[in-house]
């Protein structure tokens, strides 16, 4: 095959991509549009099942409490309580005297001296002088609001 006709064996299969896809978004769009045209039916009333009733559930009487009999407890006897034995005393514990040594007194110490600085002048500092700030703002430039014209992007001119 010679090159001429791959490159326009790819050409047609470009060409039929091509109108096969503007055919079938033409078919898709035009049943959209039908969709869209057509009224929509009202969503259909929802109902609520009916609940059976239940039966009432009767019950027979609670049986009434037995009358149980009075509890007699013996008197108490007044016998006085039982004393507890004397706890035993223990010995004072007995230290032995502390020492008597003399303290050492602590005199205060000296610091030594310091030894006198020398005094230091420094020179003097230049005379320069200090940068003016100016007190002025410049003025903005104007700025041009028209966009240029580009000859070939641009509308021709209507007669």
């Amino acid at each position: 095959m010679h090159k001429s006709t791959v490159g326009s064996y790819s050409s047609y299969k470009i060409l039929s991509l091509i109108v096969a896809l503007s055919v079938s978004s033409f078919d898709i769009s035009l049943a959209a549009r039908r969709l869209l045209d057509t009224p929509v039916a009202p969503p259909p009333a929802l109902r609520l099942p009916t609940v059976p009733s239940l039966p009432t559930a009767t019950f027979p009487p609670l049986p009434s409490l037995p009358t149980l009999p009075k509890a007699t407890l013996p008197p108490l006897t007044s016998s006085p309580l039982p004393t507890l034995p004397a706890q035993p005393t223990l010995p004072k514990p007995m230290l032995p005297p502390l020492p008597s040594t003399p303290v050492p007194s602590l005199r205060n110490p000296t610091l030594p001296t310091l030894p006198a600085t020398p005094k230091v002048t420094l020179p003097p500092l230049p005379a320069t002088p200090l940068p003016t700030i100016p007190t002025t703002i410049p003025s903005i430039p104007n700025i041009p609001m028209t966009i240029p014209t580009i000859p070939f992007l641009s509308p021709p001119p209507s007669n």
